[in-house]
């Protein structure tokens, strides 16, 4: 299935029911006095996160939904039936957005976490309410409020731990297929890699994370060249970054140069991904002769002045890519020691607010 990151709907929630203007008819009562009632309200638009779902491919084929509008009072005193809502299913991780005023509504980060994105309107009044001892035979109703109509704006955000960063051909892809079940395409020429993959690596019981493997970026990602700008956004759920490069590019370009350029491109498209943790890769030791490879390496972080952790290893050949994974996987579980560490600092009436 194709990957679909984007996509542009239109909302319609139900519009209220409209009052009646009835009167009591029964033998014996000529002068029963009103008793219209009050229209049913409009069925509101809701969307729903769904884990099943992991693109936004549907809404190429339907970009318009709306709710039932309420039912119009009758009467005897008898009120119109509320609207039946409408639910739309998209994939956890998705942000929506108002098109016309451009405001964040939300984001669904959750399986089953729901969102309002159209109101339905309000029933009108029906006559019984506007009897007064001046009116006992009111001919007057009020009709119901217009549903809420919006359009917005769906962007998916992957929702994975780690995110790979690197040039085209950098070697994420192969990367990923070593530590992970995923598949991603992999050929000798770039952007191989036409949408994100997803890859759980587990190292035991209770002992995985999920990695992304992003589209290479070039120069100029963050304005548009290349594929970048596209799955950039990718990388901002991400808690690490590990910036994959190729030790020995063929074109003899420079390693260091590579990683300033991508260090750019964080920066032109959000200064905060540059301050998040990221760890070096070296990849593709294995085209260099075994008594060089370490000697390279270390002449690439001395230059760079890499002070975060670092790797060299060969993604082909599966040579150090389950280290760097067991260290990956023992940052997280001394991140959720701190966190926990930081709830056991909380004052109890706090800390325990809310729990039952």
């Amino acid at each position: 299935m194709k990957f679909v990151d984007e996509a542009i709907i239109k909302v319609h929630a139900g519009d209220g029911g409209n009052g009646c203007i009835s009167f009591r008819r029964e033998k014996f009562i000529p002068f029963g006095g009103p008793d219209g009632g009050d229209g049913g309200l409009g069925g509101s638009v809701w969307l729903v996160a769904d884990e099943g779902l992991n693109t936004l491919i549907d809404f190429r084929h339907q970009r318009s939904f709306k709710a039932q509008r309420g039912q119009n009072g009758m009467g005897s005193d008898m009120y119109g039936k509320g609207g039946e809502d409408t639910t739309i299913r998209v994939p956890v991780g998705t942000v929506v957005t108002n098109v016309d005023t451009d405001e964040t509504i939300g984001d669904l980060t959750a399986h089953g976490q729901r969102l309002l994105v159209a109101q339905g309107g309000k029933g009108g009044l029906g006559n019984i309410h506007f009897k007064s001892s001046v009116n006992r035979a009111p001919r007057k109703s009020t009709p119901g409020t217009p549903g809420e109509v919006r359009e917005l704006k769906l962007e998916l955000k992957l929702l994975a731990d780690v995110g790979l960063l690197g040039f085209p051909n950098a070697g994420k892809s192969t990367f990923i297929r070593a530590v992970s079940a995923a598949t991603p395409r992999v050929a000798d020429y770039p952007f191989t890699t036409l949408h994100p993959n997803l890859g759980v690596v587990s190292l035991g019981t209770d002992q995985s994370f999920v990695i992304a493997d992003i589209p290479g970026l070039i120069e100029g990602a963050a304005e548009g060249a290349g594929l970048g700008i596209q799955f950039l956004r990718h990388v901002a759920r991400t808690r690490l970054l590990l910036h994959i490069v190729d030790i020995a590019p063929m074109d003899g370009s420079d390693v260091v140069d590579q990683v300033h350029t991508i260090e750019h491109e964080l920066q032109q498209f959000d200064p905060e991904l540059l301050q998040r943790t990221r760890w070096l890769v070296l990849n593709k030791a294995d085209v260099l002769p075994e008594d060089e490879r370490q000697a390279v390496a270390e002449d690439v972080v001395k230059r760079l002045g890499w002070t975060q952790p670092w790797f060299l290893v060969s993604a082909i050949a599966r040579e150090n890519t389950m280290a760097v994974c067991q260290q990956v996987q023992r940052f997280f579980e001394a991140q959720h020691q701190a966190h926990e560490g930081r709830k056991d600092m909380l004052p109890g009436d706090v800390r325990l607010r809310g729990e039952s």
